[in-house]
């Protein structure tokens, strides 16, 4: 099937800049993918850590919209416990009519244990609140008739939309990393997953696995899993040359690994870089990274790995980060728009046949060679005019000759 392509913005900024000028750039960020063609964007929510500095994702969503056109605009993700399932819905649907259907709704129980301790919300929670408001948003969504719900964290008493969204359906994920839940998820409700955990090599050989989690929690309850609704995000810098895309993210991959990765999240299993050439070599090897830094052949090459290993997707969310320099980053996203989705998407194909079929026929069309200097060789002042030019009859056809006899045609 063919391959759809997007961005997904936590985001992941460098501490120390303006945040309004890092809001300002991420639109800017979203008009630019417009322009190229990208079919989706996706920005997350989260309230610490300095680095991921988006807390309302359908505000950002509808200041995008006003600035763009054909992209789609999704909240990558909703931490659903952490808001009362009514809002949720009234929200999406708002920014749904704000961006004339364009609108997506990613779920997912919160990303940062540090959200949930300023909210008061047990860790231990979170998942089973997000599946329990997963059907009492869909049933919103879907104009149900009023109904009323109660449940140890949120109240519905009545409860009906007064405006049903833009699209006649609000497509919704939800977040997967590596544990089963989000396909567990994915599947009992219908939803489509945005594969979170495939940036490691660990999390990318586990999608198989993953993916079996959806279909069998579909087939328990009747629902249907689509591969084509399943998004696969992961991390890439392109530049003309491999040794162009290293030296770019010289930026900030370094500070992204070692100061937010390693000391702020402080991942499992990631250990600090003694310098910016480690931290290359690692993200740049396909042996101990799912990203990719290098040319647009790279990347191609990569994501081809991925629909052998995964058996098939229906979107690459590549993760926007501040690795380069907003100037280099803008350029890693024209590249891929130019070379790697043509190319996966078999759009180049037909254009090199036609070239090989031209080249190779050549002997098909000497007639109309042959019909151009007919008319020349008619007039004496037009072969005149073309030997004073120092245009010899072989740079039109090599089947045309003026040397003795000008109305001579072989």
């Amino acid at each position: 099937m063919s391959l759809r392509f997007g961005a997904f913005l936590a985001p992941h900024h460098l501490m120390g800049e303006s945040p309004t000028l890092q809001l300002q750039r991420d639109l800017d960020l979203v008009e630019h993918l417009d322009r190229l063609g990208y079919d989706e964007f996706w920005c997350g929510e989260h309230h610490s850590t300095g680095w991921e500095t988006i807390a309302s994702p359908e505000m950002f969503l509808a200041a995008a919209a006003v600035r763009t056109h054909r992209i789609g605009l999704g909240t990558g993700v909703t931490s659903i416990p952490y808001h009362h399932p009514f809002h949720v819905a009234q929200k999406i649907v708002q920014l749904d009519h704000m961006s004339r259907g364009r609108a997506l709704l990613g779920t997912g129980p919160g990303a940062l244990p540090s959200d949930a301790h300023t909210l008061g919300i047990d860790p231990m929670v979170l998942r089973d609140r997000q599946d329990e408001a997963i059907p009492v948003i869909q049933r919103l969504l879907a104009g149900a008739e009023r109904f009323s719900y109660e449940s140890e964290w949120f109240t519905l008493r009545d409860a009906a939309l007064q405006i049903l969204p833009y699209q006649r359906d609000v497509h919704m994920t939800t977040a997967s990393m590596v544990s089963p839940s989000g396909m567990t998820l994915a599947g009992k409700h219908g939803l489509g997953v945005l594969s979170l955990g495939s940036m490691s090599t660990a999390g990318l050989a586990s999608l198989p696995l993953q993916w079996s989690f959806a279909e069998e929690a579909a087939e328990q309850s009747g629902r249907v899993v689509d591969r084509a609704n399943w998004r696969i995000v992961f991390s890439s810098h392109v530049a003309e040359t491999r040794e162009q895309a290293r030296a770019e993210v010289e930026h900030g991959l370094l500070r992204w690994h070692n100061e937010y990765n390693v000391g702020t999240l402080q991942r499992p299993g990631l250990n600090a870089f003694a310098s910016t050439a480690e931290a290359i070599e690692f993200h740049a090897n396909p042996e101990s990274s799912a990203g990719v830094i290098g040319t647009p052949d790279d990347l191609i090459a990569n994501i081809r790995r991925m629909q052998d290993i995964t058996g098939g997707f229906g979107m690459v969310l590549n993760f926007a980060h501040d690795w380069a320099n907003p100037e280099a980053s803008n350029r890693s996203w024209d590249l891929i728009a130019r070379h790697v989705i043509p190319e996966i998407n078999g759009q180049i194909e037909p254009m090199r046949a036609s070239n090989a079929w031209v080249s190779e026929n050549r002997e098909s069309f000497t007639r109309a060679g042959e019909a151009i200097m007919s008319k020349i060789a008619a007039n004496a002042r037009a072969v005149a005019a073309l030997a004073d030019a120092g245009v010899g009859s072989q740079s039109i056809t090599p089947h045309v000759s003026l040397d003795d006899d000008p109305t001579a045609v072989s």
